[in-house]
């Protein structure tokens, strides 16, 4: 195909530089409709982050040198993602993605490897979720820029090593936690992107708005991100159902009362809490009496993945002071009971049942 030649990783393509200049390597009419940020200075928030990258982005492009290997770390939707794009629009560098359940052989690793470009940034996604199996083909690849592959079998074997073009690898992580040791320190660059402060939600919403050619005020903009988790990708998806709503029940123009109704339409409290957040506590305030309850059990009693819990609810549920973790399990704390309009039970009587 032209300007693109297909790997031998399923999903993955390596376009040529010249047709990389656009993060995402999408069609220049479909990503002026996106709402991501292509410019490092456009990108909202996580100011330490984007200072520091901006550093040792310009330094490496006076060097003419790929940038250090880079780790991103956080909740989901924060802009992981956004943040990898960005670093290879400002290299002007091409940019390759895939994750690290879509790596499952050696194979797949080194025949994305092999195909990079020199100074290619290539991304990838849940990078704690790789087999255990492949973090040994990116140790002399991240460090020395080698790949020692073994050719046949048995006695006959034999390691051929080959050189690998200078590249960045930027790996993007919900939980740390899981990495290796190993593979967490040979990223040269590590930051951790923290939840969003409403002004800067607001902020986002008003940047996604114009992107959107949505008229929206500053009262309804605030409204929006005081119920988005902290989160712009979720700011960002409620903005578009909202923008729905203001179509088609109201004037096309979003103020605060708009906001409020079409939020309310779609199940989204004041607390920005939505229906399985509001389950998640219920299930722990009702049917466990406020807990302790362990993770697997609450997951199964909403009927949800314990990870989606886990990765998705839990974070803003503790940062809102509604949920909190003990040894013993999951507790509801007395601003949930009071968030649900609920009685919190007395512990003074043990049950004699």
């Amino acid at each position: 195909m032209d300007g693109e030649r297909d790997s031998a990783v399923s999903g993955i393509r390596t376009p040529d530089i010249d047709r990389i200049q656009t993060p995402a390597a999408v069609p220049e009419d479909d990503f002026d409709r996106s709402l991501r940020p292509r410019r490092l200075e456009d990108f909202v928030g996580q100011a330490a982050v984007k200072e520091q990258l901006g550093v040792f982005i310009e330094a490496a492009r006076n060097r003419g040198e790929a940038l250090d290997h880079v780790l991103l770390a956080g909740p989901p939707g924060l802009g992981k993602t956004s943040l990898a794009q960005i670093v290879a629009a400002e290299l002007g560098a091409p940019f390759i993605q895939t994750a690290g359940p879509a790596l499952e052989r050696k194979g797949d690793v080194a025949s994305v490897l092999t195909a990079l470009e020199p100074r290619s940034v290539f991304f990838v996604d849940e990078i704690h979720r790789l087999p255990r199996a492949l973090e040994e083909t990116f140790y002399p690849a991240m460090e020395d820029r080698k790949l020692p592959i073994t050719v046949g079998q048995g006695a006959g074997a034999r390691v051929v090593t080959l050189d690998l073009p200078e590249f960045t690898l930027i790996g993007a992580t919900t939980r740390a936690g899981l990495l290796t040791t190993p593979l967490r320190d040979r990223f040269g660059v590590s930051h951790r992107l923290d939840l969003y402060g409403p002004e800067e939600l607001a902020q986002i919403v008003r940047r996604s708005a114009a992107i959107l050619d949505l008229e929206i005020d500053d009262e309804g903009a605030r409204v929006l991100a005081g119920r988005s988790r902290g989160t712009p990708r979720v700011a960002n998806r409620l903005l578009k159902r909202v923008r729905d709503y203001a179509e088609v029940r109201g004037a096309g123009r979003v103020d605060a009362h708009v906001a409020g109704e079409a939020l309310e339409l779609l199940e989204i409290d004041a607390a920005g809490l939505d229906r399985l957040d509001r389950d998640i506590l219920t299930a722990i305030c009702l049917k466990f009496e406020g807990g302790p309850v362990g993770l697997s059990t609450l997951a199964v009693a909403v009927g949800e993945e314990a990870d989606t819990v886990e990765d998705v609810y839990e974070p803003y549920l503790l940062q809102q002071g509604l949920l909190k973790r003990t040894p013993r399990g999951r507790e509801a704390t007395a601003a949930a009971f009071a968030h649900l309009g609920l009685e919190r039970p007395s512990r003074g009587a043990a049950s004699l049942f």
